[in-house]
Formats: structure tokens, sequence, C-alpha cells
């Protein structure tokens, strides 16, 4: 009989007992302010539930979780098809392969606040070439102050950002599907939709549901290029859930309502993404 050997857990055993703490004690922290009312360092009140009540009737974050499942899912709606179409059209082999792997990496690299300082130079009507373009051939637009400008210009600088991330996901599962589904396609003369329809589409569904869950998690929580490119405006037409929080706890160093708000911002991304889950797993089940 042969015996499992599990010393192997005693390496990853102190990288899980990091996370743990990096991640529970901040929580633990967040937890407990939401339920004090903070004045400074050492003079503070038990409040219960008051700032969750106080939350969840604040028409800010109802504005903003709108705003913020409007951008979700218009993210979601144009990087998922492009980055499939993306990765269907990427060459296979040789050197070209490896370019074009190389380039869609690119826009991944750069950090986040450099990503919103060079749309928001690129957007300009002034200096920048996209809004001094658009600006001479007639079409009036400025995202500093027109709130579809600004919306627009804010998911062209998320798609660009983000889209290879998809496409770099759904590349590596078609390169994963057996060749012999294609012979077999090939000798039944499927045309190309067929053969991604009942051939790469089933076989991407474990990789689409990673790519939905990150790129869902990751526009949830964009902060840094919208706060960078508009600012939240104009007025708080790009004020996303991250935005308020930050003003909240930041701005008005309202710590208790702040932490509860916090609280509630991670229970709505946790919801969603269990939903989104469920229902790609599910699905899968049926077949």
């Amino acid at each position: 009989m042969k015996v499992q050997n599990n010393k192997a857990w005693w390496l990853v055993l102190p990288v899980f007992l990091l996370v743990a703490f990096s991640a529970i004690v901040p929580m633990m922290t967040v937890v407990n302010y939401s339920v004090q009312d903070i004045f400074d360092h050492s003079t503070r009140y038990f409040v219960g539930v008051d700032w969750y009540k106080q939350v969840l009737q604040d028409t800010r974050l109802h504005d903003s979780l709108l705003r913020q499942f409007i951008f979700s899912a218009c993210v979601l709606l144009i990087e998922i098809p492009l980055g499939i179409a993306i990765a269907l059209c990427m060459p296979t082999k040789g050197r070209m392969a490896s370019l074009v792997l190389i380039v869609l990496a690119i826009p991944l690299l750069i950090p986040w606040n450099v990503v919103g300082t060079i749309w928001q130079i690129f957007g300009r009507a002034d200096i920048g070439l996209m809004g001094w373009t658009l600006n001479k051939l007639g079409i009036a637009y400025n995202y500093a102050s027109d709130t579809g400008d600004a919306w627009v210009t804010v998911l062209i600088m998320d798609v660009w950002h983000w889209t290879s991330l998809v496409a770099l996901l759904c590349y590596s599962g078609l390169r994963a599907i057996p060749d012999v589904y294609y012979q077999a396609a090939r000798i039944d003369r499927a045309s190309s939709w067929a053969v991604f329809r009942h051939i790469q589409l089933p076989k991407l569904k474990s990789v689409l549901l990673i790519a939905v869950m990150l790129r869902f998690m990751d526009s949830f929580m964009i902060y840094t290029e919208p706060f960078v490119l508009t600012g939240g405006g104009p007025g708080n037409a790009t004020t996303f859930l991250s935005q308020t929080l930050t003003q909240m706890a930041i701005g008005q160093f309202d710590l208790g309502p702040a932490a509860a708000f916090s609280l509630v911002y991670f229970l709505i991304i946790l919801l969603v993404s269990w939903l989104f889950y469920t229902a790609m797993t599910h699905n899968d089940k049926n077949r």
C-alpha cells in the first residue's frame, strides 16, 4: 500500500501563514473601525451597526454603485469578445507569434498611474494627438468638461490597458486544444464558425471564467486610472466606488463610515463574483 507523503505542505505553510496574517489583520482592523465612532487615536465610542445603516442610505453609494456596474458591464461586453477575436487572429508558430505576444504584453507592464497620465495627455484638445485630431475633424471632444467624452475616454483607456490580458488567456486556451479536434473538423468539412462554436468556445470556458472573474474584480475596483485622467469628473460623472470610499476615508477622515463602506464594497464584489462563478460552472455541469 502506497503511503501518501504530505511533507511538501511544510514548504508552502509559511506562505499561507504570511498571506493569512497580511489579509486577516487589516480586515479585522476595518471591522473594528466600522462599529466605532473615532475622534482620535484614544477617543472612540461603540456605535454598533449605525455606520452600516448610514452607508446603505447614502445616495453617494447608490450613484457610485450604479456607475460602477455600468462601467464593469461595458468592460466585460467589449473586452471579452475583443480578446477572443484577437486570440483567434494571432499566429501560432514562428517569430511572428513571439513578437505578437511581446507586443500584447506591453500594456500590462505599464503602471496604472502612468496609463492615466498617458491618456490624460493623449486626449487633451490642445496638445494630445487624439483630442487635437478629433477637434480638427469637427468633433467637439473634451473629456474634462463633457460627461460622455469622459466616459468614453475612461472606457477606451481600460480596453486598451486590459484587453491584452483576455487575449493572452484565450490564446493559451486555444493552444491547449488537441489537434485531433481540428483534424476531425477538417474531415467533416466544418466551417470556421462551426469550429469556433463547437470546438474552440466550449474548450475556452474555463479560461473565459478566469478572464471574466479577473476583469470584473479589477474593473469594479478601478481607481488610479480615472482619478489621474478625470479626477472623478466632470462633476461626479466618473467617480466610482473606490474614489467615493477614498474621499470619505482620506478627504473627510470619516473612518467609521469609510470602514463600513469598504466592507459593503468587499461583500458586493464577493457576491457578484460568486454569482459569475456559480452561473458558469452550473452550465458546465449541465452539459
